[in-house]
C-alpha cells in the first residue's frame, strides 16, 4: 500500500474551512462541557464555540480518523485476521466481541469499529493497514497535520486514555470534515445496528450483531426538528468524560458539524448537543 501523502488521495489543508475569529463564546447556556463547537461547513462560519483550542482527551471519537485512514489506504473487500493484540484487557473497554484469529472483511471490521465502537476492531485495522500500532499512529498524526489539525497527537487507534493522546474541539471538526469528504465514511458512521459474519480460527462461522451507542441513533434523545443526522461518533472514558461529534444537515440543506467534549454526564452530553445545534437553526 502507498502510505505516502499522495497515497491518501485527499487534499491537504484547504480553503473554505470554518475559521474562528477568537476562542470565546458569549452564548454558552445549555452546553455543560469543557469544550464545544458548532461549525457551518456550507457557509464556512463558526456558529458557536467554547474552548475549541484547549487540549482534550478524545476517547473513541479517535475512531473517526482510524476509519478515514482505513478507507483511504485499505481494500474494503480484503480479509482481515484479528491479531492477538486485539485482546484488550482493560476494564470498561468497548469491544466488538472479536477474538484473535477471527477473520472478516475490512468492510465489516469498519462497522465493528464505528457501530459498537470496538477497540479490538481498531487494533485489528491498525495492524492490517500498517503492521504495527506505532506505524499506524504515525500515519494518524501525519494525516491529522495534513488537514491542519496540529493541536492533536494520537498514540493509539481507539482512544483509550494515554497522557500523550489528545485533540481539540477545532481539530476534531477538521478531522470529521475531512472524513465526510469520503463518500463511504457516512455509511459506517450512521448505522444504528449491523450484523457481521465472522469466521473463527477453527473455521466455524458465527454472526455478531452490533448496536450503536449514539443516543440520537438509539432514539434516547431527539434532534431538533428539521435536522438530519448524517454521521457521528461517541466517546467516553473517565478522563475524557462524555464526548460526541456529529455531522448533520438542516432543512434548508446547510451542513453542520457539532462537537462536544468532556460533558460530565450522558444527559449533559445530548442535551448540550441539542442546544448547540439549535443555535445553528
Amino acid at each position: 500500500m502507498d502510505h505516502s501523502e499522495d497515497g491518501f488521495k485527499a487534499p491537504g489543508f484547504a480553503s473554505a474551512l470554518c475559521v474562528p475569529e477568537s476562542d470565546t463564546d458569549l452564548n454558552t447556556d445549555g452546553v455543560n462541557a469543557a469544550a464545544f463547537g458548532l461549525f457551518d461547513t456550507t457557509n464556512g462560519t463558526v456558529v458557536s464555540q467554547g474552548a475549541i483550542f484547549d487540549k482534550v482527551y478524545p476517547a473513541s471519537t479517535t475512531k473517526v480518523l482510524t476509519c478515514l485512514l482505513a478507507l483511504e489506504l485499505g481494500d474494503l473487500d480484503s480479509v482481515v485476521t484479528v491479531p492477538q493484540e486485539s485482546d484488550i484487557q482493560v476494564s470498561g473497554s468497548s469491544m466488538a466481541d472479536l477474538m484473535p484469529g477471527d477473520q472478516l472483511t475490512l468492510r465489516e471490521l469498519l462497522y465493528g469499529l464505528m457501530v459498537p465502537s470496538g477497540n479490538d476492531a481498531a487494533v485489528a485495522i491498525a495492524y492490517h493497514i500498517s503492521g504495527s500500532l506505532d506505524d499506524f499512529t504515525a500515519l494518524m498524526n501525519e494525516r491529522a497535520h495534513m488537514i491542519g489539525a496540529t493541536g492533536s497527537h494520537f498514540t493509539n487507534p481507539h482512544g483509550l486514555p494515554e497522557d500523550d493522546h489528545y485533540t481539540t474541539a477545532y481539530d476534531m471538526y477538521l478531522i470529521l470534515n475531512e472524513a465526510m469528504k469520503n463518500p463511504e465514511f457516512a455509511q459506517f458512521a450512521s448505522q444504528k445496528e449491523y450484523t457481521a459474519t465472522v469466521t473463527s480460527a477453527d473455521g466455524t462461522v458465527r454472526s455478531v450483531t452490533w448496536t450503536n451507542g449514539n443516543g440520537f441513533l438509539a432514539g434516547n434523545f431527539s434532534l431538533p426538528e428539521g435536522v438530519t443526522l448524517e454521521a457521528g461518533k461517541t466517546g467516553h472514558t473517565n478522563a475524557a468524560g462524555f464526548c460526541l461529534v456529529l455531522s448533520e444537515t438542516v432543512g434548508d440543506g446547510d451542513e453542520l458539524i457539532s462537537v462536544v467534549f468532556n460533558a460530565p454526564t450522558y444527559e449533559d452530553l445530548y442535551n448540550g448537543m441539542r442546544t448547540l445545534i439549535e443555535k445553528g437553526l
